[in-house]
This record gives C-alpha cells, sequence and structure tokens, in this order.
C-alpha cells in the first residue's frame, strides 16, 4: 500500500465510521468564546473547559468584561484548567488586542490571531475552521500522537506535522481529520493503553504492523 493509498484508505475509514459532521467540542456561542476556551484548552480536557466556561461566559458576557477583568479573580474563575496565572493573563491581554485592534471582532486570517496573547497556530486553526470555515489543519495531541502511529509523520514538532498533513490530505478532510482524530484518541487509541485489537484502523497502521511484526518474532 503506498502511502497516498493509505491515506485514502484511512479517511475512508473515519469517514465511514465516524460520519461526516463537523462537530467543535468546545461548547461556545461565538468566535471570541471559542478563541477563549481553546487557550484555556491547552493541557486541559474539554470536557473541563466545557464545565468552566458554562459559568465563566455567564460571569463575563463580552470581550469587554474579559478585557477589564481583575487578573486574581480570573485567575480564581479558571483555576481548575491548570496553567491559570499565564491563561488569565492572556485572555485579558487578548481580549484587549481585540478591542483596540480589530474593533472588538476576532481577525480571520492567521497572522492576525497568531499576534494575540496566548494565540498559536493551533488555536488560530480551530478559530479558522470553525467560525470562518477556512480548511485548517489543527495538530493537538491526539493528531500528532495518532498520526505519527499511523505513519502519516515523523515529526514531533506541531507546526511541521502541519504543513505535512497539508500537502497528503485533501483540503474538504483537513478539519475533519481533527474532529475524528480527537473522537479516536478519546475512545480506542488511547494514550499509553490504545485498543488496537478493537481499531477499525489497524490495517492502515505502522505501528500495529511494526508490533504485529515484534510479536511474529518471538
Amino acid at each position: 500500500m503506498t502511502k497516498k493509498e493509505r491515506v485514502d484508505e484511512i479517511l475512508r475509514l473515519l469517514d465511514e465510521n465516524y460520519g461526516t459532521e463537523y462537530k467543535c467540542y468546545l461548547d461556545h456561542e461565538n468566535a471570541w468564546q471559542l478563541l477563549i476556551a481553546t487557550i484555556l484548552s491547552a493541557q486541559c480536557t474539554d470536557a473541563r473547559v466545557n464545565i468552566v466556561t458554562k459559568d465563566l461566559f455567564v460571569k463575563y458576557p463580552s470581550i469587554e468584561a474579559f478585557a477589564s477583568a481583575d487578573l486574581q479573580e480570573l485567575e480564581k474563575d479558571i483555576h481548575s484548567t491548570g496553567f491559570y496565572h499565564n491563561k488569565a493573563k492572556n485572555i485579558i491581554a487578548c481580549c484587549r488586542d481585540l478591542l483596540h485592534l480589530h474593533g472588538g471582532e476576532v481577525p480571520s486570517d492567521i497572522e492576525s490571531l497568531t499576534k494575540l496573547a496566548g494565540v498559536g497556530r493551533k488555536t488560530a486553526n480551530v478559530i479558522r475552521g470553525n467560525i470562518y470555515h477556512e480548511p485548517s489543519v489543527v495538530v493537538d495531541t491526539h493528531v500528532k500522537r495518532i498520526s505519527k502511529k499511523l505513519g502519516l509523520t515523523k515529526e514531533d514538532d506541531p507546526v511541521k506535522i502541519e504543513y505535512e498533513l497539508m500537502k497528503i490530505l485533501p483540503k474538504d478532510h483537513w478539519i475533519l481529520y481533527n474532529i475524528h482524530i480527537i473522537r479516536l484518541g478519546r475512545t480506542i487509541c488511547k494514550a499509553p493503553t490504545p485498543a488496537c485489537a478493537e481499531c477499525f484502523l489497524q490495517g492502515c497502521c505502522k505501528q500495529y504492523e511494526m508490533n504485529a511484526k515484534k510479536s511474529r518474532k518471538k
């Protein structure tokens, strides 16, 4: 199986098992809420972020409210998401920049997004893909880990993985691939104990193939 054939088969099986509906796992009603939720999601589960933002977006109902928030109080509000010192500082700075530089609107271009405090390429691509429907490859921990297992990349740097996946995945699957791989990583290909025997991608997985060869040699 060539790499292209493997990619085609992986995408076919993902679509077959998970459908083709776009789903964002972070609860939000608009662009700025998704931006803040994604900043909070660094080193934190989406489920935990959704618990926190349920009350957070009531307490701070606008970009202006976050921009004028008391740092120590915001830290307490988001404490359970981890790394709350930096996250609170970045959220306030980000919202101030949105007001002063972008008229209170979340920009759509990656250059403007990544200039905002706390916003890297992953967060920027979440916004571009889910809000502005710009084809984007989001490289989170699941995408990085499972793409390497599948043999789609050997890179460790998320930016390099992003560009490599953009070359081999069809554009209409850039966002969908992330959605599917997150689901796979949470249900079957869990770290550190993947359920390989249950995985519908085992026939396309380089890691599974290597492990099977090692078992036969024993």
